[in-house]
């Protein structure tokens, strides 16, 4: 039975929010689960949009997070297509698109990121496409088919993780693509040169031309369409679409508005919260690519006694947000939650799988190891401070991510030719 006198309302209807209200149910809570969607289709997980469901391998109904008939099952009150564009935290309520007004006594914001978009000339026409949504997925899915079939141009702006899935999935389907990156390498911010330059090489082997070192100016077309993408070094790709792929902004609008702390955009943004998902509202909780969280999981380590005591980590990758979920909802229950996950993502591009675990930004690591074999990929790439593992990231190997997040927990400096050598057993490096 229901118990209408608590009232927890999810505003955000992707993996984070669907996966907090299943745990409140789970845990035994038997109030009010409202869960508000500003979207139309339930909540879906995101991956499949640049990889399975793009490519064709995986079908529509492969991405949602539950049946349809679920949320009915489990009294899931669901809004769907319904933005949540005001917060008053005095009355404790939130007002949809429609003026409807929602009571509620715990708020959990799992409002998610919006992608970046190129503030150039030519942004408007019909050719210009963005990858975030199931239905931004569902259009480029045709995109990249009659690109193929028509021998078509698609040129990509950035060379993060999206902007490669994506450049894999249009040599898929046959298109022709181009990649402008500023960096010197794809993913450059993440995994520097001494890695990037791998993802360089896998793609230009699938026919990826890339042009680095450049940024788009203006996209050109006639009658709506598009014809041409321009660089500022003078360069013209010929482009039939092309594809917005330079990072996404937390959602924060909504926290803002009412006065919750955020944190600035030049440190990452999103709102902050402690170490149990609670924003600066005690009443209030935030998860998933929105949250940004104390860096728990380095506490007790070298590596974390280094960084500035404020600093704080954003993460905008699928295991945050089945974690960070259900870590929110129990921590809206009373529970003793301390989210010290650490952040882990996995890729797919050709051939290639991969999962990575840590954290490794720009000048905080001194040293690159791999052990294996780069030219074969399949290897484990580490990158090290001090001799302590910061991050690790395993190239078509394995079930070693549990110990690669041991190790990087651990803070103990490592015997890099102990780390580098394959025929050493990953577990007997554990502290």
């Amino acid at each position: 039975m229901v118990d209408a006198h608590q009232t927890f309302v999810i505003v955000g209807g992707g993996l984070a929010g669907a996966k907090a209200a299943e745990t409140l149910r789970a845990e035994g809570f038997t109030g009010r689960v409202i869960l508000i969607c500003d979207e139309r289709d339930h909540p879906y997980e995101r991956p499949p949009l640049s990889k399975g469901f793009l490519t064709g391998s995986q079908e529509r109904d492969s991405v949602f997070v539950h049946e349809p008939a679920w949320y009915a099952q489990a009294d899931i009150e669901l809004h769907l297509g319904q933005p949540a564009v005001h917060l008053d935290r005095a009355a404790k309520a939130v007002t949809l698109g429609d003026g409807t007004r929602v009571h509620y006594d715990r708020l959990l914001l799992a409002t998610g990121a919006e992608p970046r978009r190129l503030d150039i000339p030519g942004t408007g026409l019909a050719g210009v496409h963005h990858l975030r949504r199931l239905a931004h997925a569902e259009r480029l899915k045709g995109v990249l088919a009659a690109l193929g079939r028509d021998n078509g141009q698609l040129v990509i702006a950035g060379a993060g993780w999206i902007g490669l899935e994506v450049a894999a999935a249009a040599r898929g389907y046959g298109a022709e693509v181009t990649i402008v990156e500023s960096e010197p390498t794809p993913l450059h911010p993440v995994l520097g040169p001494e890695l990037g330059a791998l993802f360089a090489d896998l793609h230009a082997e699938h026919g990826v031309r890339f042009h680095f070192g450049a940024r788009l100016t203006e996209i050109t077309g006639q009658d709506g369409m598009v014809l041409a993408a321009l660089t500022d070094d003078g360069e013209e790709h010929p482009a039939h679409s092309v594809l917005a792929a330079i990072g996404a902004a937390p959602r924060t609008a909504l926290a803002e508005a009412a006065g919750l702390e955020v944190v600035d955009r030049a440190a990452g943004g999103g709102i902050a919260v402690d170490a149990s998902l609670r924003t600066s509202d005690p009443d209030i909780f935030a998860a998933g690519d929105v949250a940004s969280a104390p860096l728990a999981f380095l506490e007790g380590t070298p590596v974390r006694a280094a960084l500035p005591p404020s600093a704080r980590l954003r993460v905008e990758h699928w295991a945050n947000a089945l974690n960070g979920g259900p870590a929110a909802a129990r921590a809206m229950l009373g529970q003793d939650v301390a989210y010290d996950r650490v952040p882990y993502f996995f890729s797919d591009q050709y051939d290639v799988g991969l999962e990575y675990s840590g954290y490794a930004p720009p000048g905080s690591y001194d040293q690159v190891l791999v052990r294996g074999d780069v030219g074969k990929r399949q290897f484990i790439a580490f990158w090290l401070n001090d001799g302590r593992l910061l991050a690790g990231m395993n190239v078509n190997v394995w079930d070693v991510t549990e110990q690669i997040q041991r190790l990087i927990r651990g803070g103990d400096q490592l015997d890099p030719a102990a780390l580098a050598d394959p025929s050493v057993p990953l577990t007997s490096l554990l502290p």
